[in-house]
């Protein structure tokens, strides 16, 4: 169960995206959030929703792929990996590429 900080920064983070819909770094922490708070199918919605209105934003699928992978979802993990080392490589981000790679290998 989350305690009251962890509720209020959550909360917080739900009114800013209310807010500001489009704010790809409030719903990149409020996918976080959910994550370290247990709450998988929450995080899953939120880093589903943050690669289709942000495909840029790299680091959104290297959490996501990576969470899928604790949930020995490992299938989808290896697409999200791939799609994150497409946009990676489209953005010039090539620290976060190279540790897609990486993880991508591993699971294979």
């Amino acid at each position: 169960m989350a305690t009251q900080q962890q509720k209020s920064r959550r909360q917080m983070l739900e009114e800013f995206i209310a807010a500001n819909p489009d704010d790809a770094f409030a719903l990149y922490g409020l996918a976080l959030d959910c994550t370290n708070n247990g709450e998988n199918d929450a995080a899953i919605g939120h880093f589903e929703k943050l690669n289709a209105t942000h495909p840029e934003y790299v680091a959104g699928y290297q959490q996501y792929a990576q969470l899928l992978v604790r949930l020995a979802r490992t299938d989808e993990a290896r697409k999200i990996f791939q799609a994150g080392i497409a946009a990676a490589q489209k953005t010039g981000n090539e620290h976060a590429r190279s540790e897609m790679e990486a993880a991508l290998n591993e699971l294979r």
